[in-house]
C-alpha cells in the first residue's frame, strides 16, 4: 500500500463505512406512531441503556422489544419494532462490494461493528444478495461484532480482543471508521486509522493508495 508498506491487515467499520445508514428514517417511523410530546424521547433513544444492552448482548431480542415498548409506554407489535428499527439499513453500494472484493485478492479483510443481531441478521441479507455466490461470508476473515463480543468500540478493549484473535501487531492494522472516537480508541491501542467522513471516501482512499 503506497505511503503505508507495513499495513497487513484491514479493518472496516459497518455503518457508513460499508453500509449506509440513517438513523432519520428511524426517527421519522417512531413519530408516526407518537405524540408530539414525546418526539424528544425518539432521539435519546439512540444511547439509551436499552440500545446499549442489546448492542453489547446483555439483552436479548425478546427482551429489547420489551424495553422499546417500556420506553415508549407504547404496545407495539414485535414485527412493527423490528420495522422501524431495521429502516436505518439503507444499502451498500455495488462500488464498495466491487472494493471488497478487489482487496480481499491482496489482503484479510475484518469487519469491526457496533451493532445487534436484529440489524445483523438484514446485514447479511444484503451481503448474500450483493455477493458473488459462495462469496459471504468468507469476504471476511473475522466478524467482530459487538453483540457477540460483549464489547462495544471506542472502549480500547474491543480492539485489544480483535488485536488477539487477529494474532496482529496494532501497527500493521489499518482501521476504517466514521466516528472520529472510534478512531481514538483503535489508536490508544496503536491501530493505524483513517475518517470515512462522506460517502465516497473509502473509495477514494483505495485510488490514492493502491
Amino acid at each position: 500500500m503506497k505511503n503505508r508498506p507495513e499495513i497487513q491487515h484491514l479493518i472496516f467499520d459497518l455503518g457508513n463505512v460499508i453500509y449506509d445508514i440513517d438513523y432519520q428514517r428511524t426517527f421519522d417511523k417512531l413519530y408516526t406512531r407518537l405524540p408530539a410530546d414525546k418526539h424528544p424521547l425518539v432521539r435519546e433513544f439512540m444511547v439509551s441503556p436499552i440500545h446499549m444492552d442489546l448492542e453489547t448482548g446483555k439483552i436479548d431480542e425478546p427482551g429489547f422489544r420489551n424495553g422499546v415498548r417500556d420506553y415508549f409506554s407504547a404496545d407495539w407489535e414485535d414485527t412493527w419494532i423490528d420495522e422501524v428499527w431495521n429502516s436505518l439499513l439503507v444499502d451498500i453500494p455495488q462500488e464498495r462490494i466491487a472494493l471488497l472484493l478487489q482487496l480481499k485478492q491482496r489482503y484479510p479483510l475484518y469487519l469491526l461493528s457496533n451493532t445487534n443481531s436484529i440489524h445483523f441478521k438484514v446485514v447479511e441479507q444484503v451481503f448474500l444478495q450483493k455477493l458473488p455466490e459462495n462469496t459471504w461470508p468468507q469476504l471476511f476473515d473475522h466478524l467482530f461484532l459487538s453483540h457477540e463480543m460483549g464489547l462495544r468500540k471506542p472502549g480500547e478493549a474491543i480492539y485489544q480482543s480483535v488485536l488477539q484473535t487477529m494474532g496482529a501487531k496494532p501497527e500493521a492494522c489499518l482501521f476504517f471508521d466514521d466516528l472520529k472516537e472510534n478512531l481514538l480508541g483503535a489508536e490508544k491501542v496503536g491501530i493505524q486509522t483513517h475518517h470515512i467522513d462522506h460517502p465516497k471516501a473509502l473509495i477514494h482512499f483505495f485510488q490514492q493508495h493502491v
